[in-house]
């Protein structure tokens, strides 16, 4: 049986596991900390790209496979654990003016179910939202997944496998023998394997700095709010001003979030907090007399393309990279990890991998 190491057991690092798993490896997942408590438990769960026209159209493939894939893994782990990961048909409204960015034309080429909207629309869409707003676009199938509980899912399904999970034990680096990866040397022990996989976010460069690689990966920090509401206070995850909310099952809504280039910082800030709280009580009155619940900060791994990172390491054979996903982790990962596993296994990739492969040495 082949067996694969992954470094790293966020989304990416579990939906990896589960590809492998699937396709008979004997896989073991490594990270640093509680697995899934970083970027996976700190972002919104939105699956789509924000503002989706913005971004390259490799992203846009990745994140229309991964809407293809995420319905059918969810619901068969879902029947054999009985956890629910309250993947919602919420839909997206982009609210605002974005004529110059050119909506039509990414539509068109990707054919996406997707419609201007007036100032009737949106009130008729939803009706919580300012009247102040006459103009958006409406994307009827976009989902949402309540990400903490993703990751809770995953690894109750990684529990009925023969997979390994070891928490709370960091990587100090990856050893090779004659130009080929073997192991990894941790805090507390060594591990080998046929294949290893570099999964872990923000810390992908510091784990990879041992090859002499760094894969031009770095934390971008984010911060968020949660609001406590009634269910139906906001009925739409809704987009506007480079920002977002997202409304949960239990009438919970999520206000994000900011993109700040301070390293491994992790402090929330008053002034942060006074802008998201700005935000939703302007886009969504009814917000302003929502309690916050909690406010926090996690660490997106932004790349140095805007692309993520999905490939061999450029140096050393049976070294692999996942990383890189920046604020669409998410959302790529069911098809960055079957992606992985088909290279892996030298099977037909489902996309050109040519468009993820990390930079050069």
């Amino acid at each position: 049986m082949t067996s694969s190491i992954i470094v790293g057991a966020g989304v990416i690092g579990l939906f990896t596991a589960r590809e492998l798993i699937q396709a008979g490896h004997r896989v073991t997942l490594i990270d640093r900390q509680t697995s899934g408590k970083e970027s996976s438990w700190a972002g919104g769960g939105i699956i789509s790209p924000l503002f989706p026209w913005r971004y390259p159209a490799a992203i846009t493939r990745l994140a229309l496979l991964s809407q293809t894939l995420y319905a059918p893994a969810l619901r068969e782990m879902t029947e054999l654990t009985g956890l629910d990961p309250e993947y919602l048909p919420s839909g997206m409204l982009v609210l605002g003016d974005y004529s110059s960015e050119n909506p039509p034309a990414w539509q068109t080429q990707f054919n996406i179910d997707m419609t201007p909207v007036s100032g009737d629309d949106i009130r008729e869409l939803a009706p919580e939202v300012d009247a102040s707003f006459n103009e958006g676009w409406w994307l009827p199938h976009i989902h949402q997944v309540r990400n903490p509980r993703l990751v809770t899912l995953l690894k109750a399904w990684l529990g009925t496998t023969d997979s390994n999970l070891i928490e709370n034990e960091a990587v100090n680096s990856i050893i090779t023998k004659k130009g080929r990866a073997i192991g990894v040397s941790t805090t507390r022990s060594h591990y080998r394997a046929d294949n290893i996989i570099i999964a872990g976010g923000a810390w992908t460069s510091d784990i990879l700095h041992t090859s002499g690689y760094r894969a031009g990966i770095k934390p971008v920090k984010g911060q968020m709010l949660l609001l406590k509401t009634t269910p139906g206070t906001v009925q739409r995850i809704t987009l506007a001003d480079n920002r977002y909310l997202i409304p949960r099952k239990d009438g919970r809504v999520l206000v994000g979030s900011t993109t700040e280039d301070c390293g491994f910082d992790k402090q929330t800030s008053s002034s942060v907090r006074q802008q998201l709280l700005e935000f939703a009580h302007t886009t969504i009155p009814a917000l302003k007399t929502c309690p916050i619940e909690q406010h926090w900060a996690g660490l997106r791994p932004g790349s140095s393309n805007d692309l993520p990172c999905i490939g061999r390491h450029p140096g050393i054979d049976n070294l692999y990279i996942n990383a890189g996903h920046y604020r669409n982790g998410l959302v790529l990962a069911p098809a960055s990890a079957q992606l992985m596993a088909q290279l892996i296994e030298n099977r037909t990739a489902s996309l050109p991998l040519i468009d993820y492969l990390p930079p050069p040495a």
